[in-house]
């Protein structure tokens, strides 16, 4: 199979054949995951802190250190938070929150030794740039932070803080955070150390068609180089309440379904790509399952960063159960590796 290059995808990114392009990505799911099945997780994103001094133009959720709603979640919240999760099936929590000043690897440690002396679950938690920060707070290297972490229980990273992989657009979006360099290097030492992940593409603030494959070749590059992305995750970013707002115009559901179909097809090496359907609505995500999407994300039994935006989108099991098998699939419950939880 001849690979698809930069400006082909650039290409169809540009085209306005939006079906033709989708029922390519939708043959093309065919060869990663079985064609009549569906996938989803019941997890939970706990935001363990909102202090934040990235600042980044494109979050509504972060506060300054100091601030009168600026919180860090003690470990026995957070524990009630995934006792909630487990007994509502849930086999992962996705821990992600701002760049705390005062959070060291010490806190972390604690709190994952804490979070599995009592739960068998996945922690599927810490983006790229947070790891970058919990480094240089500690005074570490990022392989060593990643040791550490995964001797305290870290399982998976997600893809968070990626945006656009582009330090042109970085340094528009998010200049506090880490770079691309950065991000790839955190991405790629927890592949070699064992820390498989995830890869996501913030789309629809300021970067341009060609900055959006330029991002799907660093992933696909890096995937080539470790093989450690399970899953790539593309959603389209909503300006609500951020500094961006009013000066961008969100990506459309046919941008979305372009985007997301393209990138079936460029990234030849990943074998799974989720349906953001907190961004664009359930009704789209079902739509996604035939444009290449052969998952359909989380329950969300927690969302905070979106709905700070003003968006709020909810779906509990039975919905994206329902959603799947309206779309013509049968829907199956994964963890965050993609095994199948036997119901």
């Amino acid at each position: 199979m001849t690979r698809m290059t930069d400006s082909e995808a650039l290409e169809l990114l540009r085209s306005r054949d939006l079906l033709a392009v989708g029922q390519q990505a939708h043959e093309a799911r065919g060869r990663y995951a079985p064609p009549d099945r569906v996938t989803y997780i019941i997890d939970r994103n706990i935001n363990y802190t909102n202090v934040c001094v990235s600042g980044c133009r494109f979050c509504a959720f972060h506060c300054k250190p100091g601030a009168a709603d600026a919180y860090v979640l003690s470990q026995d919240d957070v524990h009630q938070k995934i006792r909630e999760t487990v007994d509502l099936g849930g086999t992962a929590i996705l821990m992600q929150g701002g760049l705390h000043p005062d959070l060291d690897i010490a806190w972390y440690e604690d709190l994952f030794r804490s979070i599995k002396e009592r739960f068998d679950i996945t922690i599927h938690s810490l983006s790229a740039p947070e790891i970058v920060h919990i480094a240089k707070v500690s005074g570490l290297s990022t392989a060593e932070t990643l040791r550490r972490l995964k001797a305290a229980g870290l399982d998976s990273l997600p893809g968070g803080g990626a945006e656009i992989l582009v330090d042109r657009i970085r340094e528009q979006l998010a200049p506090g955070k880490a770079n691309t360099r950065e991000w790839l290097g955190v991405m790629r030492e927890a592949h070699k150390l064992g820390i498989p992940g995830t890869a996501t593409m913030m789309f629809g603030s300021v970067e341009s068609l060609e900055d959006r494959v330029a991002h799907m070749r660093a992933v696909r590059d890096l995937q080539d180089e470790t093989g450690g992305f399970r899953a790539f995750i593309p959603w389209s970013f909503q300006s609500g309440r951020t500094e961006l707002q009013g000066q961008t115009q969100s990506a459309t559901a046919v941008e979305y379904l372009m985007t997301l179909a393209v990138s079936r097809l460029y990234l030849d090496n990943v074998p799974h790509i989720q349906a953001s359907w907190v961004t664009q609505g359930l009704k789209i995500g079902q739509v996604a399952l035939r444009f290449g999407a052969d998952d359909l994300g989380s329950t969300m039994i927690e969302e905070n960063v979106v709905t700070a935006t003003g968006l709020t989108v909810q779906a509990n099991e039975e919905d994206l159960v329902r959603a799947i098998r309206d779309a013509g699939f049968t829907p199956a419950q994964r963890r965050t590796d993609y095994s199948l939880v036997e119901k």
